[in-house]
């Protein structure tokens, strides 16, 4: 269910849409003509094994919907969420209040480029991460600037992003990404760069009779191993044009 409603503050002309998880129990404002967070962030936040008192952050957290679902699947653990953008800090602030996870879930500004100037070195014990698909000037962009940001590396690079996840993550500490499928050989040459051991690959698929994988949720270990466990597939939908898979409709379950 959504509701459309301006944005309160400076930017009232902005429309914001309220969207809700779990039955209605998860709220999450986001910009209707902005960056708004698909089923990639949810895949990611359903695929995170995260265990209790855990400290995790989420980079370049948008309007936190997946840090505001771990927080809603896990009560016993603390997130942050580091973000660059203004106007999506404020959503997830905004987010966070609506959960009641002022408590244990913090929205920080900040560039992630500079991450040491907002954040403790190896303070968390897993970094959570979706982060810009494209390369500057590659795919199609879009005219929204949220978008633009958020999908494209304008400003901040995937070795950007790992750099500050092995800043913030503790020793054998993990991090986890979803990555478009025809780009998992440049991802995980970045994680090996930046001495992460790559431990697990879930391939995504559309549907079972799709013939390549769309997505690929990888996790790693800071300073891990060699060994890689390629997991079975993912399907997002039961078959072509047909409801969510068993699979999927499990990670929107309360």
């Amino acid at each position: 269910m959504s509701i459309s409603r301006p944005e309160d503050g400076p930017e009232a002309q902005e429309v914001v849409r309220e969207d809700t998880l779990f039955s209605g129990r998860l709220l999450c404002r986001q910009h209707a003509r902005g960056y708004r967070f698909s089923v990639d962030s949810v895949l990611l936040a359903g695929m995170v094994p995260v265990r209790p008192g855990e400290q995790v952050l989420d980079l370049g957290c948008g309007c936190g919907v997946i840090g505001l679902i771990l927080a809603f699947r896990n009560p016993d653990i603390h997130l942050a969420g580091l973000e660059l953008q203004p106007s999506l800090v404020r959503l997830a602030r905004d987010n966070v209040s609506l959960g009641g996870f002022e408590d244990r879930f913090r929205i920080v500004q900040g560039d992630l480029r500079h991450v040491g100037r907002y954040l403790e070195p190896e303070s968390f014990d897993q970094v959570v991460c979706n982060p810009p698909f494209y390369p500057k000037g590659s795919g199609r962009m879009s005219r929204a600037d949220e978008q633009r940001l958020a999908r494209h590396e304008i400003s901040a690079t995937l070795a950007d992003v790992v750099r500050a996840a092995r800043f913030c993550v503790r020793n054998r500490g993990r991090v986890s990404l979803v990555y478009p499928a025809t780009r998992l050989g440049v991802l995980v040459a970045t994680l090996q760069d930046q001495r992460f051991g790559v431990q697990k690959i879930v391939p995504v698929y559309s549907y079972p009779e799709d013939d390549r994988a769309r997505l690929v949720v990888v996790r790693a270990v800071k300073n891990g191993g060699d060994e890689t466990l390629l997991a079975p597939p993912m399907y997002i939908y039961a078959h072509r044009n047909g409801p969510w898979s068993p699979a999927m409709e499990k990670l929107y379950e309360e």
